[in-house]
């Protein structure tokens, strides 16, 4: 199984909709029951509280979105905005949130691939590698072909649908490349 995280609680965000958009091209290759779309919307805004950190504090929302999507995903990839020359904090928080239960089965071996979105044209190049450092430190394995995607804005038309072929090209040896590995 194959989980495509959307890694921003920024409401309808322009990376939800490339996240979408690799969800729907998982699909294809996969099918339905095999893939599944987590976006850190989901996450519960009064999962920070003191105890989380500890055994027994996990927030139960948190919980059950670690047993939903990451527990039984044998590869996730990330579609990961830039957010002040990173990745969101949320996507962080979120991981240290999913580590005081289950970590080795959560994190440990599970294959991960990388996409960077941004506006700029940069793709967000420097957040996908400091996301890669935590996620090697869990004991993840990074694909070690990452995708930046830059100036998404001028990607997409005025409903918002990616209509640039050679990005859609892209994206789709990407999953295929991600799906081999």
């Amino acid at each position: 199984m194959v989980t495509v995280i959307s890694s921003s609680n920024r409401s309808q965000g322009k990376g939800l909709i490339f996240a979408k958009y690799f969800h729907n091209l998982m699909n294809d290759r996969l099918g339905g029951d095999e893939v599944r779309f987590l976006s850190l919307e989901l996450l519960p805004t009064d999962m920070n509280n003191p105890g989380m950190y500890k055994e027994g504090g996990q927030h139960p929302a948190v919980g059950a979105i670690q047993d939903t999507y990451l527990l039984p995903a044998e590869k996730w990839l990330f579609v990961v905005p830039e957010y002040n020359g990173s990745f969101p904090g949320i996507l962080k928080f979120f991981l240290d949130a999913c580590s005081v239960r289950k970590y080795a089965e959560t994190f440990k071996g599970k294959k991960v691939a990388l996409v960077g979105v941004g506006s700029g044209r940069g793709g967000n190049i420097r957040g996908m590698e400091h996301l890669t450092g935590i996620l090697n430190y869990l004991g993840m394995n990074v694909m070690p072909l990452k995708l930046p995607i830059s100036g998404i804005s001028n990607l997409m038309d005025e409903n918002d649908a990616i209509t640039d072929a050679e990005t859609l090209k892209t994206m789709a040896e990407f999953v295929d490349s991600f799906l081999q590995f």
